[in-house]
């Protein structure tokens, strides 16, 4: 709450916001802040006439006052809403709302993607860690990350993360298990040394599931290691694009796998992530299967990334099909939440977390910023989806972050540096999109994501309404969500 005592003159027009409604009651969600305020119908009526007209104080005051207010309440929301910028003045701007501020260049690290191998023994058909910026075999580096160059990661990762209570390593590939006993040594490497410095450290993996073993479950499980888990779906799905070389599905080899890796993990939730292709859009289908059949913790999806070009594309029908079951889902999610219980369509849960901490992002997410990826060879990028990319390399963990290209990198990413941007409410949550996405699409890491607006902006005011109505109707389940998210 704002302490001035003071309010300015002048005339009053409303901020620049997105209104919605959610359990018969208005909210407004305030671009410049990144937060969403609810408004009783009295206050909601008045600043529906902001939209239209701008109001002296006196006239606005008046206009509350008709609406019920006490003037010692009307003035007290008025001084409110200037404060977090759902109003304006023309006259004096309390606490500008500054663009969100690029992250100093000294900015600690958070996270390493150790890429322990770029090798597969999988051949999806839609995989980016052979797309259009990479080469298959990057030449004379090496297939496999050492042991040298992962210690020398791990503490290149603790230097460069000072003033962090904690820090966290995913492992990637290619396979991430086709490198098993180098992932174990570096668990027990990375724990040995962080703690030395009184300081936790975390570990993470993606896998297709195809080279899990009971001694590496009970390894992941033992090591309270988090698991997500490259799947598309039931058999038919699963095995359209999801191939060996030989094209041979690899449903039932993973099936059992992961029966097994979810009823004896017991430490971390185990979760999914589809990728979305045509012909595999059925979302609810996918989602009933890999959520209630198999039993995995919490199901996500993202289309597939690519030029625009590729025959695994989903046309805009299919995309207009599948936010369709986005929104089932999401109404799904709802039911739960206000019954209290958690639902596991993690396209929800990502955004409703994000509303929760009221972000306000200056880039789409944490690369090149608090998080890096790291090559076999020991190159950096600003992502695992870069990895071994040499236009997107960063330095080297030998040597340091080239700061001039992490500066450019990210001087790119700014959502200030995107033109299209700057008009649309959804910024706060979306700044322009994935910088893989966007080099695929059109060949550079800063350019908005132009093909996912609507579908960005719909999926957002889907989960603010959700928020909204969880707030209303079932607030405590918010509490517990934040706790069990580990939001603070």
């Amino acid at each position: 709450m704002n302490d001035m005592t003071t309010i300015p003159s002048g005339h009053y027009r409303l901020g620049e916001m997105h209104e919605f409604s959610a359990a018969d009651q208005p909210f407004m969600y305030l671009v410049s802040a990144g937060a969403i305020f609810a408004l009783d119908e009295g206050a909601h009526a008045v600043l529906r006439r902001l939209e239209t007209e701008s109001l002296s104080h006196g006239e606005l005051v008046a206009a509350l006052l008709d609406s019920g207010y006490t003037r010692q309440d009307a003035e007290e929301l008025i001084r409110e809403l200037l404060f977090v910028h759902g109003i304006v003045s023309d006259k004096v701007s309390l606490s500008p709302a500054p663009a969100p501020s690029a992250p100093p260049a000294d900015f600690p690290l958070q996270a390493l993607v150790l890429n322990i191998t770029n090798q597969c023994n999988l051949a999806c058909t839609y995989c980016y860690e052979f797309g259009a910026d990479k080469i298959a075999t990057p030449q004379g580096k090496p297939k496999f990350m050492s042991l040298e160059t992962a210690k020398t990661s791990v503490d290149f990762l603790l230097r460069k993360s000072a003033g962090r209570q904690a820090v966290h390593i995913t492992f990637f590939g290619g396979e991430t298990l086709m490198n098993f006993p180098l992932l174990r040594d570096v668990v027990a490497y990375a724990r040995e040394q962080a703690e030395a410095q009184g300081r936790g450290i975390g570990f993470s993996l993606t896998t297709n599931a195809t080279l899990l073993t009971d001694e590496i479950i009970a390894f992941l499980s033992d090591n309270e290691i988090g698991v997500t888990v490259s799947m598309d779906g039931p058999p038919d799905l699963q095995d359209k694009r999801r191939v060996y070389k030989s094209g041979k599905g690899s449903y039932a080899v993973i099936e059992p796998r992961l029966r097994k890796l979810i009823a004896n993990h017991r430490t971390r939730a185990i979760t999914a992530r589809v990728t979305l292709t045509d012909g595999v859009t059925d979302v609810i289908r996918i989602f009933r299967h890999l959520k209630e059949d198999l039993g995995f913790h919490e199901v996500g999806f993202a289309p597939v990334t690519n030029s625009g070009e590729r025959d695994y594309m989903i046309d805009d029908n299919g995309m207009d099909e599948v936010l369709r079951q986005f929104h089932e889902l999401a109404d799904e999610w709802l039911e739960y939440a206000l019954r209290g219980q958690m639902h596991g369509f993690s396209n929800v849960s990502e955004t409703i977390g994000e509303l929760i901490q009221g972000v306000n992002k200056s880039h789409p997410c944490g690369a090149g910023l608090g998080l890096l990826g790291v090559s076999p060879s020991g190159d950096l990028s600003p992502c695992h989806r870069f990895t071994d990319a040499d236009t997107h390399t960063l330095g080297h963990i030998s040597t340091d972050i080239d700061a001039e290209k992490r500066e450019d990198f990210l001087s790119r990413g700014h959502v200030e540096s995107k033109y299209e941007c700057q008009s649309c409410w959804a910024r706060p949550l979306c700044a322009g999109g994935c910088h893989h996405e966007a080099f695929v699409r059109y060949g550079d890491t800063g350019h908005a994501n132009l093909h996912y607006c609507d579908w960005i902006r719909q999926w957002t005011d889907t989960c603010l309404r959700i928020y909204g109505a969880v707030s209303v109707l079932n607030p405590e389940f918010l509490e517990r969500f934040a706790a069990r998210k580990g939001i603070s």
